[in-house]
């Protein structure tokens, strides 16, 4: 078969076996949860050999250093896959809540969380989103469609075969999630097409790739993250505060979509935080890219062009400016950011509330690094994504996300 008819396979796979999960009760869906979870950690070697191939490719390929590490699986990174699964069974399940009322004419209208139906996730090289998407999905009654990056294929086969030996030891249709094996761009492309099929489409990687799905899918499209974020010290900031906070957004994963790009800083602090501030960043090797302002404070500093205030480096380089102030800073990042993470540093109450007013992003953050964002750290368990637009959800999806309502109207004879 050709690209196409393979996609539409699997779609037509998942269309079918969604109903089955559709119906399963909390306890069915966290038992196949549960096994998840187990056999993760039984095939946890077979996982390994199958990471260490797309490894090896993606260098004979020369992917970057840190897209390396959004690709590599190892021990600890299962069992943090599996820990999150964990937490996952323990959150309360969203399908099934509803309330309830009464009208004049004598109706009784109940509005009831329901499943999506069938949810398909267009994504690169993490492997992790392969499990994440899943297990979200599962546990909210949808079946799944993925279709990862070619640098995590094997990987990504090794974790969906045992997510499906899951299904099927716990007595569900296995096509609950289903794996586009082709890692041509036309299957993305085929997928971004399959109406009828496809009930919410989400896109999780860099611009490139969230742009194209947005631009030519013809499925209802939850744009997510690509996150250019910023963080705003302030001149009441304190200093240490706020280089502890901006390092930790900056290296303690630069090529997740939470770190921090840009770096504005209060002209009134500027001379007093810059140096300690370019000290710390050169011992942890980030590059710093500055305005004149920057270039004269820390002399080391590159030249930054317009480009580096819209970019999303994924990678050790930090975009600087010195603003005259708060409303500077807030105009710039609501010029550039992307809707995704942004945080302020002060001791100034006033301009805390006036920033988380004013700033225009998913995750508005005073005094805590913007790699919070996270589904996980929200209490959400497992995120399927972070959505930067504003219709259905915004920010970290959790299990709420990918569900919808559903009326329900009873009545006895009642005619209008």
């Amino acid at each position: 078969m050709n690209i196409r008819e393979e996609v539409e396979f699997h779609c037509t796979n998942a269309k079918e076996a969604s109903a089955s999960i559709a119906l399963a009760s909390t306890e069915e869906k966290n038992k196949v949860l549960l096994k998840v979870s187990e056999l993760l950690l039984e095939n946890t070697e077979k996982i390994i050999e199958a990471n260490k191939e797309d490894l090896a490719s993606a260098e004979e390929n020369g992917v970057p250093t840190t897209m390396l590490d959004r690709l590599m699986i190892d021990e600890k990174r299962i069992e943090n896959i599996k820990n999150s699964i964990v937490e996952l069974i323990a959150l309360e399940d969203p399908v099934g809540k509803s309330d309830s009322w009464s009208r004049p004419s004598g109706i009784n209208i109940s509005r009831v969380r329901v499943p999506l139906g069938v949810v398909a996730i267009i994504y690169e090289a993490r492997p992790n989103v392969t499990v994440d998407s899943a297990v979200l999905c599962l546990k909210t009654g949808n079946a799944v469609v993925l279709r990862g990056g070619k640098e995590a294929i094997n990987t990504n086969k090794a974790l969906v075969s045992v997510m499906k030996d899951a299904l099927d030891a716990c007595g569900f249709n296995s096509h609950c999630v289903e794996l586009i094996e082709s890692t041509d761009r036309e299957s993305a492309k085929a997928l971004m097409t399959m109406r009828g099929y496809i009930d919410a489409l989400i896109p999780r990687g860099g611009k490139g790739l969230i742009s194209s799905v947005v631009e030519n899918a013809t499925v209802p499209v939850i744009e997510t993250g690509a996150g250019n974020c910023h963080i705003y010290v302030d001149d009441s900031a304190d200093v240490d505060m706020a280089i502890k906070i901006v390092m930790n957004a900056k290296c303690s994963r630069p090529s997740v979509c939470n770190a921090v790009e840009t770096l504005l800083v209060n002209a009134g602090i500027a001379a007093k935080f810059l140096p300690p501030f370019a000290e710390k960043a050169k011992e942890n090797n980030v590059e710093i890219r500055g305005c004149a302002k920057t270039n004269v404070l820390v002399p080391e500093s590159l030249s930054a062009a317009e480009d580096d205030y819209k970019t999303e480096y994924n990678d050790y380089i930090l975009a600087v400016k010195v603003v005259d102030g708060l409303t500077d800073a807030i105009n710039h990042i609501n010029k550039y950011s992307t809707g995704h993470s942004e945080a302020i540093v002060t001791e100034n109450k006033e301009n805390a509330e006036r920033f988380l007013r004013e700033v225009n992003s998913a995750a508005v953050y005073v005094n805590a690094s913007t790699r919070f964002t996270d589904g996980g750290e929200f209490g959400f368990g497992a995120e399927i994504g972070i959505s930067t637009q504003k219709l259905h959800v915004r920010g970290p999806m959790g299990l709420p996300a990918l569900t919808t309502e559903k009326y329900i109207i009873r009545g006895n004879g009642n005619i209008r």
